[in-house]
């Protein structure tokens, strides 16, 4: 019982973490100038190279999420197999994490005035690990293939068997990442 609630409350407490998503881009570019994308293969890769990370239905998500953003930035598709002025690559890195948990149970209570009282005080740490999600997105240029722009973001990869719980954790990382594109 005290296991799961430790679990929970570690939970609880990463999933609260304030995101920092990452960004950095070549100030020399002129942004405005791009005005279609397309997909540079393989459009996704994976870290590592894990079956049990590869699934085409995240990718699908991956590729939808951002397409769906880039054309929200007024970034459309290349026409039919042609080159885009920008070159677009995912990856998505997965990594496990330990972090300790300290527990703190008895103890006493009371006061100088009335004395103190109660059982000892007992702490237990544990060490929880969990994995973390980051999908990285790099932008670029479609004539010298230069990297113009990248930006990541990463989260407690979910549990969750709920496909749409899935869909949205991609599409919210997916719109953080590219929040700051085109750069200002």
């Amino acid at each position: 019982m005290f296991r799961p609630l430790v679990l929970l409350a570690v939970a609880v407490l990463l999933s609260a973490c304030a995101h920092q998503v990452n960004h950095d881009f070549d100030a020399s570019r002129d942004f405005a100038a791009y005005r279609n994308w397309s997909w540079k293969e393989p459009a996704l890769q994976y870290r590592p190279d894990d079956p049990r990370i590869k699934s085409d239905l995240t990718e699908q998500r991956i590729r939808q999420a951002v397409t769906d953003q880039l054309d929200q930035r007024g970034l459309r598709p290349a026409a039919g197999g042609q080159k885009g002025d920008v070159n677009v690559q995912a990856y998505l890195i997965v990594e496990d994490r330990q972090q300790q948990v300290t527990t703190n149970y008895g103890g006493g209570w009371g006061g100088p005035w009335n004395g103190y009282w109660g059982g000892p005080m007992y702490n237990e740490t544990r060490n929880v690990s969990y994995k973390v999600a980051t999908i990285q997105i790099d932008l670029l240029d479609g004539k010298d293939g230069k990297l113009v722009w990248r930006g990541s973001d990463e989260q407690i990869l979910s549990s969750s068997p709920n496909p749409a719980d899935r869909s949205n954790a991609v599409r919210e990382t997916v719109g953080r990442i590219l929040a700051n594109y085109p750069p200002r």
